[in-house]
């Protein structure tokens, strides 16, 4: 007898779900349920829609080949029957039954299930304050909503944005509305950071400061208190100033939409996400969830996560689906992978960041390249930036990082390395990482390599390094201390810098230093800057043989990364 699966959520995982089953067990009675009318679309590429790159809505619910996925696709070409302007309302699991209203008529009706897929997503989180029921006021919530952005700025009465938020989705908004419409756009945060949790302070400053370059102003460590207008938003009120705006796109984050199934008594996170085994089965084995509403386990840290993914949701459903079909698959869990374009560069990362391991408890320490993406012979090649998050003591690898404009170069590296998290590699992993190698591609020795050798030197105490916020650090108070900036590139690079800094700052290129040790003190603390970071290293070991032990610390990165930081010094 054909079993009747039931699907409430259509827009990621419900369909892929939907669509399994089905290709498994053609004979499976398969229905999915959405209250809202526009289902199976790319959540991902809103921001892209709202920028324009992405002409219209319907792109988002196309196929490769061009067919539009509404109702009539998936009733003609996949078999599912689709109720539209559905919202489910009680899950009966003595009866497995779901009573559902339609939206449009009120009517209620009750849906038998063999089994069930709980797929309601995600819910945008909201600032609780004064004024934020105005009409100008967006959420990312769905593609309803990206609609109603787009038709607001093409209305050409949005001139200044603000967005709340300088996450994932509020960095690709700040970006979609300064790029293509003009709009002048400025990012509140109540961090100190620009995507806080996910990548490092080094790393967000770079991030930030390209932003900066195109116009997008950023006010970090601030509160919104209030919003003012009268029937629309005129006023962004933060607890340092008040910023005009014609738009407000809050963009704090999303929560599980996992009202239903706490209903339901299915058992949940202590951050709200439905509980779910390998298998994707909730507590109830005939009830499987997945995408924004789930709880996973972080195969970094062990524990319990939330990972809101498009690119997880699609592969959890085919989990599921095979699994409703009479199946057995796994789906184990996630390292946190993450890439995000930023006009002309790429931020991505995957697995713990330096603050993240941290607050779970690691003792880490962290290694900062500089290197070309290419063979430093090639005609085209761009400075990427990597960073590694490492046990101390073990050695083992936790997360990775990186910055860069070769915007496929950066995902490769750490996607490369995201593969690999699961299995706790150890930094020797990354040092002979094997990568395909050519020229336009790669170095001979890859970044990556780099990476990991650079790290197994700072945790065998060969290397004693400085970070650019360190850096920074010293550099405004070099006047109260007793520091020497000890400069290891040619004269052409170092010249403008003594010339201005004559009282700290002092250049030896590396290659005479051996010939000019004398010239060095010992009674200071010396910092060795070169362009990238390479040369400073050399000179450190060439101290250190000398008899200068401490207090002597490289610049990770370089010249390089400060000027990418924002320092012009």
């Amino acid at each position: 007898m054909s079993q009747n699966v039931l699907i409430i959520g259509g827009v990621a995982l419900g369909p892929k779900v939907a669509c399994r089953v089905k290709r498994v067990d053609p004979d499976a009675n398969v229905v999915m349920m959405d209250q809202g009318e526009l289902i199976s679309y790319g959540g991902c590429g809103i921001p892209y829609f709202v920028s324009g790159d992405v002409s219209s809505a319907d792109e988002l619910r196309s196929t490769s080949f061009h067919m539009l996925r509404d109702v009539k696709f998936f009733e003609d070409c996949k078999g599912v029957k689709v109720l539209l302007n559905t919202k489910a309302t009680e899950i009966d699991r003595q009866k497995k039954l779901v009573k559902a209203k339609d939206l449009k008529t009120g009517e209620e009706k009750e849906f038998p299930y063999d089994k069930l897929v709980i797929a309601t997503g995600s819910i945008p989180k909201k600032l609780k304050v004064d004024g934020s029921d105005l009409s100008g006021i967006y959420t990312i919530s769905g593609l309803d909503k990206a609609i109603l952005i787009r038709d607001d700025i093409t209305s050409g009465k949005v001139e200044k944005a603000v967005v709340i938020g300088a996450g994932a989705i509020g960095l690709e908004m700040a970006e979609a509305l300064a790029d293509m419409w003009g709009i002048e756009t400025c990012v509140v945060e109540v961090m100190d950071q620009i995507l806080p949790g996910i990548i490092s302070y080094n790393m967000a400053k770079m991030a930030q400061h390209h932003m900066e370059e195109h116009g997008i102003k950023f006010y970090l460590s601030e509160k919104v208190v209030r919003f003012e207008g009268k029937d629309k938003v005129e006023k962004v009120i933060t607890d340092k100033r008040e910023i005009e705006t014609d738009l407000v796109v809050m963009a704090i984050g999303v929560g599980p939409n996992t009202e239903l199934a706490k209903n339901a008594g299915l058992e949940l996170s202590p951050f709200g996400g439905i509980v779910v085994n390998e298998y994707m089965q909730t507590s109830d084995p005939d009830i499987y969830a997945g995408g924004d509403c789930v709880c996973l386990k972080n195969l970094v840290t062990g524990k319990p996560g939330y990972f809101p993914l498009g690119s997880l949701a699609n592969r959890q459903g085919r989990v599921i689906g095979t699994n409703i079909a009479g199946g057995k698959e796994k789906f184990e869990g996630a390292v946190g992978s993450f890439v995000i374009k930023l006009f002309d560069t790429a931020v991505a990362s995957a697995g713990l960041s330096v603050q993240t391991a941290k607050r779970e408890g690691f003792d880490v320490f962290s290694a900062f390249v500089a290197q070309l993406d290419r063979a430093h012979f090639y005609p085209e090649k761009n400075i990427m930036f990597l960073e590694l998050v490492v046990e101390k003591g073990t050695g083992r690898v936790l997360g990775i990082q990186g910055f860069g404009k070769g915007k496929d170069a950066v995902m490769g590296r750490i996607g490369a390395v995201a593969g690999i998290l699961k299995y706790k590699p150890h930094i020797s992993d990354i040092s002979n990482f094997e990568l395909p190698y050519s020229p336009p591609f790669s170095s001979a020795m890859d970044i990556l390599n780099a990476l990991g050798n650079v790290a197994e030197n700072i945790m065998q105490g060969r290397a004693q390094m400085i970070d650019q916020k360190s850096f920074v650090e010293w550099w405004i108070n070099r006047d109260k201390k007793d520091v020497l900036f000890l400069d290891c590139r040619e004269v052409g690079d170092a010249g403008p810098y003594v010339e201005k800094y004559a009282d700290v700052w002092k250049n030896i290129p590396q290659g005479q230093l051996k010939k000019r040790i004398s010239e060095v003190p010992k009674d200071k603390k010396i910092i060795l800057v070169c362009n990238t970071g390479v040369r400073s290293y050399e000179a450190q070991i060439i101290l250190k043989n000398h008899g200068y032990k401490d207090d002597i610390y490289s610049l990770q990165g370089g010249i390089v990364s400060l000027k990418e930081w924002g320092l012009d010094i």
